[in-house]
């Protein structure tokens, strides 16, 4: 199996490169986890507490779950994966089943930050882009899908957001084997993966 890491920062496009290249993929031969969907559960915090959780640092997300779900579909075996809600900051009792494949894309803001994730990868990809246009994109996208007010996605900006990114996200860059500047418009680093994708495939289904 060969695990493709996409990392970057929140509103960078990595969701729109992802679905970009699963456009042009095979039917059935690629799968897509993502990151988000491996945040610990919350249901134990008061409601009031949820949205000062900091969803931006490693210690976040439930490692040992994705571990053990990369390590059954490389083994062959099926996985369920969790489902979060961020609008309740917590996991839901739905699952998404998915079967092992040939090429596995792992997208997230931090799949950089562990090592024994990075060993994993065969290829690891950056998507970038400018903190202005991040941060137009995580504006719109928390007030549509999350039911936050601009000012509440902007404190949240300056608060976790910004120090994260320059913490955790940024700096991981340079583990990248691919850097994608423009992210999700970035035709030519797309059509490179895809390319990229499908030569492997071909030597795994000779």
């Amino acid at each position: 199996m060969i695990i493709i890491g996409i990392a970057g920062g929140t509103g960078s496009g990595k969701t729109t490169v992802v679905n970009k290249i699963m456009e042009r993929m095979p039917a059935g031969q690629v799968g897509v986890i993502s990151q988000d969907s491996y945040y610990k559960d919350s249901s134990h915090v008061p409601v009031e507490d949820r949205q000062k959780i900091n969803f931006d640092e490693p210690g976040a997300f439930d490692w040992d779950l994705l571990f053990e779900h990369l390590n059954k579909l490389r083994a062959g075996q099926s996985v369920e994966m969790p489902t979060y809600s961020f609008l309740t900051c917590t996991r839901q009792k739905e699952t998404v089943h998915l079967d092992p494949h040939d090429v596995v894309l792992i997208e997230g803001i931090l799949v950089f930050s562990d090592s024994k994730l990075r060993d994993m990868m065969d290829i690891k990809v950056f998507v970038d882009a400018d903190a202005d246009d991040r941060l137009i994109r995580v504006i719109y996208r928390d007030c549509i899908e999350r039911g936050r007010t601009p000012q509440m996605v902007i404190d949240r900006y300056e608060r976790v957001l910004k120090p994260m990114h320059n913490q955790y996200i940024e700096p991981a860059k340079r583990y990248a084997d691919l850097i994608v500047p423009q992210g999700g418009n970035n035709e030519v680093a797309i059509n490179l993966l895809t390319d990229y994708i499908k030569s492997r495939l071909r030597k795994s289904n000779p």
